[in-house]
């Protein structure tokens, strides 16, 4: 397991202007790059707390998880995973950088609120791909002021979609998370954060309309 100096890992100046930019591109309310220095800290807590069994795969992962963000696109993940292994190409090829792991981890977030603790029987490190998809996911647990600028900031980049289908779509997603019997697939973050998670989406839907 790694240690929290281990996971440091600077980009170069040319990659992570490249990076910045490509969250740049379109505006986005929410998905952009202050939802990776978020999911930067919450990297770090693990770290920290329980380690990282690939800690520079993960990392890499989540800075490049929404990279490529087009809500009315559906291969989102798919296109962020494929910049990220060019990415690692051009910038790190001589790092000894697993680029199918960084790429698998990036193409499982499209799956968020429909795999289980038990999916992943398969995988190398397990506790990695649970914990990475948690930190993506701990948004959900957050404050309610930090919670409610989270939902307003997705709104905001479905305002292409007619409101009365978007908050049907959206309420419809909010209850499945409530639906599920846990949201983290982490017994470490489920076990932090599953209540306050609870607590904000049933107001999320409650106020939906």
């Amino acid at each position: 397991m790694s240690n929290p100096e281990s996971t440091v890992f600077p980009l170069s100046s040319e990659m992570q202007a490249a990076l910045e930019s490509a969250y740049a591109t379109p505006p986005r309310a929410y998905h952009n790059f202050g939802h990776v220095e978020t999911l930067l800290r919450h990297f770090d807590e693990v770290a920290a707390r329980d380690g990282w069994a690939q800690p520079v795969e993960v990392r890499l992962a989540i800075l490049y998880h929404d990279a490529i963000y087009d809500a009315r696109a559906g291969d989102n993940e798919a296109r962020s995973a494929e910049l990220a292994v060019e990415s690692i190409a051009r910038w790190l090829p001589d790092a000894g950088i697993d680029a199918g792991r960084v790429a698998d981890l990036i193409r499982l977030t499209a799956r968020h609120g429909q795999l289980s603790a038990d999916d992943f029987a398969d995988d190398p490190h397990p506790d990695d791909a649970r914990r990475f998809l948690d930190c993506d996911m701990a948004i959900l647990a957050a404050d309610d002021v930090a919670f409610d600028a989270y939902d307003r900031g997705i709104a905001a980049e479905y305002r292409h979609v007619p409101r009365w289908l978007y908050a049907v779509n959206r309420r419809r997603f909010l209850k499945s998370l409530l639906a599920r019997p846990r949201i983290y697939l982490d017994d470490g973050f489920h076990a932090r954060l599953d209540a306050q998670a609870r607590h904000n989406l049933r107001r999320a839907v409650t106020t939906k309309r």
